[in-house]
């Protein structure tokens, strides 16, 4: 893949990323389905790409006003620990087993971002 493509899929989705849209969803697909990569090796780039992208738009958020930490801490330790225990199970079971259930995640959660509606303030 030509250099000037990777910087331009990886500059989108760090854009998507900045925003809290999830453009790891979206780097998994490329990684998988245009670069043929292994769905193990999709996850773990996913996760190199995110941690520091994550980080930069924390600190803009925080920095914005938009992030209490202190509000925050609960569901970050949540979802550490489910992340770390996960990890340890999901090495356990068959990659293929998963593959279903995260694309109908996906599917899910595509369509809810395209039917949502804000409920109008009363």
């Amino acid at each position: 893949m030509p250099l000037t493509v990777i910087l331009s899929v990886s500059t989108l989705l760090g854009f998507l990323t900045g925003l809290g849209i999830g453009g790891g969803s979206l780097l998994i697909l490329w990684l998988t389905l245009v670069e043929g990569q292994s769905a193990d090796i999709a996850r773990g780039i996913n996760l190199l790409f995110f941690l520091p992208s994550a980080l930069i738009a924390c600190l803009f958020r925080r920095k914005q006003g938009n992030l209490d930490i202190r509000r925050v801490w609960p569901a970050m330790a949540a979802g550490t620990a489910a992340a770390g225990i996960f990890s340890w199970i999901g090495t356990a079971l068959d990659p293929q087993a998963l593959h279903k259930p995260f694309g109908i995640l996906l599917v899910v959660t595509g369509l809810r971002e395209l039917l949502y509606r804000p409920r109008k303030a009363r």
